[in-house]
């Protein structure tokens, strides 16, 4: 009977992870981080706006917003023939927990580092003074 939440329990991990994955390889390419800047500037916009300033083809702008609706950081509405997209602000959170996470435990380990750089400092310090 314990095995079902612990099977749950790795699904959930799993799926996690795969979700943070496509966030890092959307974010990884240079013209999606600018198209979801543009985004956040502008808010909602047609597709055919929002590419634009890019010197890629349309084709190629509607498969970086794809890469970008699978890894859940854009939302897509049409309205009649013209398909409307805006940041998903949600879609982040779990990058940002993952960051967080990392952050932390960089933190203790730099406060760890200093705290046994400056025991070793006052070790010197009373070595020198026994002499």
């Amino acid at each position: 009977m314990t095995a079902i939440p612990v099977v749950r329990t790795l699904n959930t991990m799993v799926n996690n992870q795969r979700r943070i994955t496509a966030v890092f390889a959307a974010l990884a390419d240079p013209t999606r981080r600018r198209i979801l800047v543009r985004l956040a500037n502008s808010g909602e916009g047609p597709v055919t706006e929002l590419a634009r300033p890019f010197r890629v083809s349309l084709p190629a702008i509607s498969r970086h917003l794809r890469v970008l609706e699978r890894a859940r950081l854009i939302d897509r509405r049409r309205e009649g023939r013209v398909h409307m997209i805006r940041v998903r602000p949600a879609g982040f959170q779990q990058a940002r927990d993952w960051i967080a996470q990392f952050a932390a435990g960089w933190d203790f380990s730099f406060d760890a580092l200093d705290e046994l750089l400056k025991e070793e400092k006052e070790g010197r310090r009373k070595d020198e003074v026994r002499r």
